[in-house]
């Protein structure tokens, strides 16, 4: 198998090797599945119907789950698939599609995670400067350059991947397309430009990661200073979950990436895989829900409305 024109498909690693676990595994998976598209469609259900939450805050939040949803969907279905039906292959083209579509989403989302940080931080910081700074249009145009920012670091990431002559077979050290596994099919030396993009992807994420940290400090000294115990706690509310699921998708991603060599093994792997690639998009619309009063009153009267008409 000389290179990419002559490869129909590729082997993805399997969550077991008995019929029992390749079921369970189905079955978990699916559960987590649905309570992702619930969860995340409630919630872009609530604030395009409710408006009471037509806020910047809001407007990121249903972007956030558009992505969440996006991203989950591009890796579980076909996973749940392989193991209902006992196979590890994906075509070429669609492990294609997976890496353009993975790397756009999540690369989108963690520029909105950064968006959002910054949504927080003039929203407690410079509260009379809010409506300017965060307009309708200005929102929108934030939105889209995150979207664009992913779009475009997909576009090149995959074009780069797929352009390589691949020598080292075609079986796939984890359960869905994904670049670093890509590269190590490879031939010598010919991902170095591929590795050079990824370079240059991680010093952009790093760049946001310091502005997300660097509003953070600012907000919580902020915070420090309100001098009402209420006032305190309604500030906290408004930024711990935004807080916890950047914590939760940057600490997982960070480790599935940069784990020292001698850490790394195919089940740890796809245990990190899972935790970063899977378990965010399920769990972020709990974590925004469980402290938002007002988000819990639109998801009540959506509730309503579709029990009683």
């Amino acid at each position: 198998m000389s290179n990419g024109s002559s490869m129909n498909e590729f082997l993805l690693l399997a969550f077991a090797d008995t019929r029992e676990l390749q079921l369970l595994h189905f079955w978990l998976f699916l559960g987590i599945y649905l309570a992702a598209l619930l969860g995340n469609g409630l919630i872009i259900t609530a604030v395009a119907c409710d408006h009471h939450l037509h806020t910047p805050m809001y407007f990121f939040l249903l972007n956030l789950s558009l992505l969440d949803l996006g991203s989950i969907s591009t890796t579980v279905p076909k996973a749940m698939a392989n193991s209902l039906w006992d196979t590890r292959a994906i075509s070429y083209a669609g492990c294609a599609a997976q890496v353009f579509f993975f790397v756009f989403l999540i690369g989108a989302e963690h520029c909105l995670l950064t968006i959002m940080a910054y949504d927080r931080y003039v929203a407690i910081c410079k509260p009379l400067h809010y409506g300017t700074l965060l307009g309708s249009r200005a929102c929108v145009h934030m939105a889209a350059a995150a979207w664009g920012t992913g779009f475009l670091n997909a576009v090149l990431h995959t074009a780069n991947t797929f352009s390589l002559p691949l020598c080292q077979g075609n079986v796939l050290d984890q359960f869905f397309c994904e670049v670093p596994q890509i590269l190590k099919l490879s031939c010598s030396d010919a991902y170095l430009r591929e590795g050079g993009l990824i370079v240059v992807s991680a010093s952009l994420i790093f760049g946001c990661f310091v502005f997300i940290v660097v509003s953070y400090v600012q907000i919580f000294r902020a915070v420090l200073k309100i001098p009402s115990q209420q006032g305190r706690h309604k500030a906290f509310s408004m930024c711990l979950p935004h807080l916890a699921v950047v914590s939760l998708f940057v600490s997982t991603a960070l480790f599935a990436y940069l784990k020292p060599h001698y850490f790394s093994s195919p089940s740890l792997d796809l245990v990190m895989a899972v935790l970063y690639s899977v378990l965010p998009p399920a769990v972020n619309p709990l974590i925004y829900s469980m402290r938002n009063q007002e988000l819990k009153d639109a998801l009540w009267k959506l509730a309503q409305w579709m029990l009683f008409h």
